[in-house]
C-alpha cells in the first residue's frame, strides 16, 4: 500500500510539472524511488496510473467540502462556497491546476469530460439533500450550474484579480435569482 501511495504522489507531482503528455512510467518510477516494474505491477499501464492519480486527488478534494456542507445555511450559499473553495484548492494544487487549465493532451477536455464532471458534481451535491430537502429533484440542474460556472471561474477568474469575498458576492448576486427562478 505504501508503494502505491508513493507512486500516486509521484505521478501527481510529475503531472503538475510536465503535464499529462510528459508523464511516463520511467519518470514516475524515478520520482517515487521505485522500479518501472513496480509501477507496472501496481497500475499495469500509464493510462491506469494517470487515471488513478486524478481519481484519488478528486476524492480528496471531495472530502474537503464536508465542512462547506455543514456550514452552509442555504443551497445558494453551498453552491457559491463550493465554487470559491474549488477555485482556491484547484489552483493551489499543481496537478489539479494542470488538469483544469491545460487543454493539449489533457483527458479532461475529451468528449466525455462534461459528463464525468457532472457525475462528480452530482456526487458532491447528493449529501446536501438531507440538509436541504428543497434540492431534491434539482440536483442535475444544480450540478450543471456548478460545472459550467465553476469551470468558467477556474479558467477566466483569478484570486489575484478578484478576491474570494468579491467572488462570493458576484456568485451570490448572479446565482441567487437563477436558483430562485428554478424553484418555481
Amino acid at each position: 500500500m505504501r508503494s502505491r501511495d508513493t507512486v500516486l504522489e509521484a505521478a501527481s507531482a510529475v503531472i503538475g510539472e510536465v503535464g499529462f503528455g510528459g508523464v511516463t512510467i520511467a519518470a514516475v518510477a524515478t520520482r517515487a524511488g521505485v522500479s518501472r516494474q513496480t509501477v507496472y505491477s501496481i497500475f499495469s499501464s500509464r493510462e491506469n496510473l494517470v487515471s488513478q492519480a486524478v481519481s484519488d486527488r478528486l476524492t480528496t478534494l471531495n472530502g474537503a467540502f464536508t465542512d462547506v456542507l455543514e456550514s452552509a445555511e442555504t443551497p445558494l450559499e453551498l453552491l457559491v462556497e463550493i465554487i470559491v473553495q474549488a477555485r482556491h484548492r484547484i489552483l493551489a494544487d499543481p496537478m489539479l491546476r494542470v488538469l483544469t487549465l491545460s487543454g493539449k493532451g489533457n483527458p479532461i477536455f475529451d468528449p466525455g469530460a462534461t459528463d464525468r464532471a457532472l457525475e462528480y458534481c452530482l456526487g458532491l451535491l447528493a449529501p446536501a439533500v438531507d440538509r436541504f430537502p428543497e434540492m431534491s429533484g434539482r440536483l442535475e440542474f444544480l450540478a450543471d450550474i456548478g460545472v459550467h460556472v465553476g469551470w468558467s471561474v477556474l479558467c477566466l477568474d483569478s484570486p489575484t484579480t478578484r478576491s474570494d469575498a468579491e467572488l462570493r458576492a458576484f456568485l451570490t448576486s448572479w446565482l441567487g435569482p437563477v436558483l430562485s427562478a428554478s424553484q418555481t
